[in-house]
């Protein structure tokens, strides 16, 4: 049961934040925009250190392997896969007029979807990971530690579903569309929560590279998207004060919790 809501939970945060295109006449206010945009932020790279890089090193520890190796290593590999997703899926950011990726004939609105799609992927690989090492016998994940990550990553879903789903109802999308749209860009992420549980329980020891594999794909996202976009033009500083709250919030949630 913890297992099957640790998995969902990020998800409803997706939905619940894609139905706001159901409350909201305009578009997002472009001050809220760049606060919730740092906030994501905040608590992917929160996550990455306490939920993920931390456990990383304490399991190699326990395992009897130089504690540096696998953070460094998985991080690094994760660095590089969200590198390769990025050239190579075409998808749309939502601030951007230019397609990045493979040339694709995809309409725009898919484009924006994949393009949130795509850094969802780390997101549920971190929870599936998470969930994984808590029911290891060989981990210092708790299962609230792993909850927590989960209820971390559907809040900071809840702005990036409302994010998603407004500019594809600016797109001439109806609202009934967009929400389908925006949740469906989070689908992704129970189901690569629940591919990496599967992986991780067929082969144990590589569990501590699983951890820091998904916090090197967070980071890219955070490094490559949700910085840039809650810095660019005007209330830059919101961008930041939402990036540091967020990080609050998810290190309290975790050390709180975990």
């Amino acid at each position: 049961m913890n297992m099957f809501l640790g998995l969902m939970i990020p998800f409803l945060g997706t939905t619940l934040g894609a139905s706001m295109v159901f409350l909201m006449k305009k578009k997002i206010n472009n001050r809220i925009e760049k606060i919730l945009l740092g906030f994501a932020a905040g608590v992917m790279v929160a996550a990455s250190v306490w939920s993920l890089l931390i456990p990383s090193i304490d399991m190699a520890n326990e395992q009897n392997v130089i504690a540096w190796v696998p953070a460094t290593v998985g991080f690094i590999l994760g660095i590089l896969f969200l590198l390769v997703l990025d050239n190579t899926i075409p998808h749309l950011h939502v601030k951007s007029n230019e397609p990045e990726g493979l040339k694709s004939k995809l309409e725009k609105s898919a484009m924006m979807v994949l393009a949130v799609t795509l850094h969802n992927i780390p997101e549920g690989m971190a929870v599936g990971v998470a969930l994984a090492g808590a029911t290891s016998s060989n981990s210092t994940i708790t299962m609230a530690g792993a909850i927590a990550l989960s209820i971390g990553i559907a809040i900071q879903n809840f702005p990036e579903g409302a994010i998603i789903s407004m500019p594809l109802k600016e797109e001439g999308n109806s609202k009934g569309k967009s929400f389908l749209y925006g949740t469906l860009s989070g689908v992704v992420e129970p189901i690569g929560g629940l591919l990496t549980i599967l992986l991780t329980s067929l082969v144990v020891p590589i569990l501590p590279y699983l951890l820091s594999f998904a916090a090197g794909a967070m980071i890219y996202v955070v490094v490559e998207e949700l910085i840039p976009e809650s810095q660019y033009g005007k209330h830059s500083d919101l961008g930041t004060l939402g990036f540091s709250f967020g990080f609050i919030i998810m290190m309290i949630l975790d050390v709180a919790l975990g």
